[in-house]
């Protein structure tokens, strides 16, 4: 497996104009990086993927997986296949890039509406969402993913129901163990239970707090009311051991992306959670 980073990890340094895209895949590099996931819409800015393919030649790293927003729960049939178009669009961003991998989103509801009579209305819209883009992916070798992610698609059973549901060779999930906790789901069973379907994974860990203990500025709501915080990973209360021990134990062997959502020094949390996810990979 291939430890590396998310450039989202970075992207303090880069509102900050500390460095910009292509920079962040150098520093990536220089800082212990196997990978980079570029997460980062560049669907504006038409010559940036090949910036990006050349940079990561140039500096000798691989560029992972193209990571975007997207949401398949339109108001009317019209806008849903404007979306759908939108997101072809960003296949092909990929595919000028040279990755093999994409993650798109796929719904999002606000948190009281993210109940399961919800979900099993919505999912054949998404359903039908992923399918069409996946069916377009193939061409180029591309495999789509959607991640556990944002409230609504977040539970792990939600993932393997769509992903049964889409049933494409192509399509996948891209495992985010700490976002489980989010809607309050262990992330050691979650993992256990998705593994088999993941074409790539994250790792970020977070600060956990009961409902009852509500730390205040910095944290922010899961789902059912506790509290999470980011933390560099290794340093939160996530088992990132045991997870990685279930990761490797199942067999996956593609890349894992280091996510820091830490209230510290993003480029230090960055490399130091990268550093750590190494050394215990080494370890078990």
């Amino acid at each position: 497996m291939k430890v590396g980073l998310s450039s989202y990890s970075l992207i303090q340094a880069i509102n900050a104009k500390e460095m910009d895209l292509p920079g962040a895949v150098a520093w990536i590099k220089e800082n212990g990086g196997e990978h980079v996931e570029i997460a980062y819409d560049i669907f504006d800015q038409p010559q940036m993927a090949e910036t990006l393919k050349k940079k990561a030649k140039d500096v000798g790293i691989d560029i992972s997986s193209y990571t975007i927003g997207a949401g398949f729960l339109q108001a009317n049939k019209e806008d849903f296949e404007k979306e759908v178009a939108r997101v072809k669009k960003q296949v092909d961003i990929a595919a000028a890039m040279g990755v093999k991998l994409m993650r798109h989103d796929a719904a999002s509801r606000p948190p009281n509406e993210c109940v399961i009579e919800q979900f099993d209305k919505d999912l054949p819209q998404i359903v039908d969402g992923c399918g069409k883009v996946a069916d377009y992916a193939k061409q180029f070798g591309i495999t789509t993913s959607v991640e556990n992610h944002g409230y609504f698609m977040q539970a792990s059973d939600r993932i393997r129901l769509l992903v049964k549901k889409v049933n494409r060779e192509n399509f996948r999930t891209t495992l985010d163990a700490g976002n489980f906790m989010c809607v309050d789901e262990d992330p050691i069973a979650a993992t256990k239970n998705n593994i088999s379907i993941a074409s790539h994974v994250h790792f970020k860990d977070f600060y956990f707090r009961p409902a009852h203990a509500n730390p205040g500025e910095g944290w922010f709501p899961t789902l059912h009311g506790n509290f999470l915080r980011g933390s560099i990973v290794g340093q939160g209360d996530i088992d990132i051991r045991t997870v990685l021990k279930i990761i490797k134990d199942s067999g996956y062997n593609g890349c894992l992306s280091i996510e820091f959502e830490g209230l510290e020094e993003c480029k230090m949390g960055s490399r130091a959670g990268m550093a750590f996810v190494k050394k215990a990979l080494a370890e078990i």
